[in-house]
């Protein structure tokens, strides 16, 4: 993003969709008749995966938002897919026939929906309930059995945003409880194109929503903290939330693949997905701002996997090892960022003598590692297994208020005989508020108001359990205490004193249609 002002960074906008089907050549107008129809059958049933990576080529499939994406929201359908009520992959089925006939024509329409209900019993800023809830629509693609152009994608997808999200209603946390919060609206997320070229390398162009491919833990995408999907780190610190879910900016990813072990991804997009004051959400309600004036954002990702299991078909045995996945990484964005402390002068902000104007840093970065590894299964072919992650992300202090953000938790898959897909994990996230931002805390408590909370850092942790009730729905349970939200900051409504620890409980039910 170039810019040559120095914009306020917004606010976090607290932040996963589409399969291909079987070829054939129609004629145009058949195919465009058969897509009117998908629309009109499609659109009073739609749905939203949290977190999870379901564009077409995206590079993992990883549940909870955002996404965070469900992990086990929508397994994948087997060769011969079933169609009976309970063993289906969607609720509707093959709809008559229309998705098979779609599919034939290189066209996918998909629809979820998630709804959640969570509590907060103890802390925050108030106690009670809020219900949130997100209705996702997408569309692919696949151009070379649309019209013979081969190795295309084309792929578009909204969002209708609903209810009150729990974390700005009553908890003023930076990690946000669920990664389906966000503003109420009905918004454009994702538009873009994909070409292949060769079996190694892609290119994707268009609006893009960086969660859905970069800095994603397989494992921490089970839980439902918005951190476990787009990390609070890069949530607060960049402008608007950076482009993560319900937020996506223009640019350009590419893809290589020098090896069927080792991916690298790197892409350059618009440094702001909702340039201005204010919330971003709001500033770019509609998700129609195709901006490519608010400066440069590069972010890059290599990643190696071992003992992966063999593509379906390929008749190849499994690995005898442990399947992981390790990534690294990094993000740069050119825009201007304000100094957590000092003003343009190097007084304190909070002196009377500060002229109020916080010192400018041009850049910001980030850099990150993520590691997903699983660790224990009773045999080559067993659905159960238990998986280990964690994930780390630095950033400079002095231009940012949290400088370092670690995630680690654990995932048994089929815990008990005869739930093979469902998940239990346990995770704990760790934010540190940095020391520029501390240090301003502490000059305001002795020039300004004394007994003034200084921020330190703010802990999440988080036990959840999956239920798939059946391959189209499922129900998950959430407990989550959230130790010094924000950091530590003073609860509004107690005079002044930190904000209480939180224990808040949760529902959620995804239906995919």
């Amino acid at each position: 993003m170039i810019s040559f002002g120095m914009p306020t960074q917004n606010e976090n906008s607290t932040g996963t969709r589409g399969l291909l089907a079987p070829p054939s050549r129609v004629k145009p107008l058949s195919a465009i008749a058969a897509l009117l129809v998908a629309l009109a059958a499609g659109t009073t049933v739609p749905a939203y995966g949290q977190s999870e990576s379901a564009a077409p080529g995206s590079a993992e499939k990883a549940p909870d938002a955002a996404t965070n994406t469900d992990a086990n929201a929508a397994p994948e359908a087997a060769a011969a897919a079933p169609t009976g009520f309970w063993e289906r992959s969607n609720l509707l089925g093959d709809m008559g026939g229309l998705r098979t006939l779609l599919g034939d024509h290189g066209v996918t329409f998909n629809a979820q929906e998630t709804s959640e209900v969570y509590g907060n019993f103890s802390g925050g800023i108030s106690k009670g309930a809020s219900y949130n809830g997100a209705t996702q629509f997408g569309l692919s693609v696949d151009t070379d059995k649309a019209f013979g152009l081969k190795g295309g994608t084309f792929f578009v997808d909204a969002l209708q945003i609903h209810g009150h999200g729990i974390t700005a209603a009553r908890l003023n946390a930076l990690q946000a409880v669920s990664g389906v919060e966000a503003e109420a609206t009905t918004r454009l997320w994702e538009l873009w194109y994909q070409q292949a070229l060769g079996d190694k390398f892609d290119v994707k162009i268009g609006q893009q929503s960086l969660d859905q491919e970069f800095i994603i833990s397989q494992y921490g995408s089970t839980f439902a903290n918005a951190t476990f999907g787009w990390p609070v780190l890069a949530a607060t610190d960049l402008p608007a939330g950076g482009p993560a879910y319900p937020l996506s900016s223009l640019g350009v990813r590419l893809r290589f693949k020098p090896s069927d072990s080792m991916t690298i991804l790197g892409g350059i997009f618009d440094g702001n997905p909702a340039p201005g004051n204010g919330d971003p959400q709001q500033l770019n309600a509609s998700g129609t701002q195709f901006n490519l004036h608010n400066g440069v954002m590069i972010i890059g990702e290599v990643q190696y996997a071992i003992n992966q299991p063999p593509a379906s078909g390929s008749g190849a045995s499994q690995p005898a090892g442990l399947p992981g996945t390790y990534k690294l990484g990094f993000l740069y964005n050119n825009n201007y960022f304000a100094d957590q402390h000092l003003d343009t002068n190097g007084i304190s902000l909070a002196s009377p003598a500060s002229n109020g104007v916080p010192a400018a840093h041009r850049g910001n970065f980030s850099v990150y590692a993520v590691a997903d590894q699983m660790v224990w299964r009773p045999s080559a072919d067993s659905p159960q297994s238990v998986g280990v992650f964690t994930r780390v992300m630095g950033a400079p202090g002095d231009r940012n208020l949290l400088d370092f953000n670690i995630n680690a938790g654990i995932v048994l898959k089929a815990p008990f005989k005869g739930r093979d897909s469902d998940s239990v994990g346990l995770a704990v996230s760790y934010a540190n508020v940095s020391s520029s931002a501390s240090a301003l805390d502490r000059d305001i408590a002795t020039l300004q108001t004394p007994g003034h909370p200084v921020r330190s850092a703010e802990t999440v942790i988080e036990a959840t359990y999956q239920y798939q009730v059946a391959p189209w729905w499922l129900l998950q349970g959430e407990l989550q205490y959230i130790v010094h939200p924000g950091g530590g900051i003073p609860n509004p409504n107690n005079g002044g004193a930190r904000i209480g620890n939180e224990a808040v409980a949760g529902l959620r039910t995804v239906v995919t249609f």
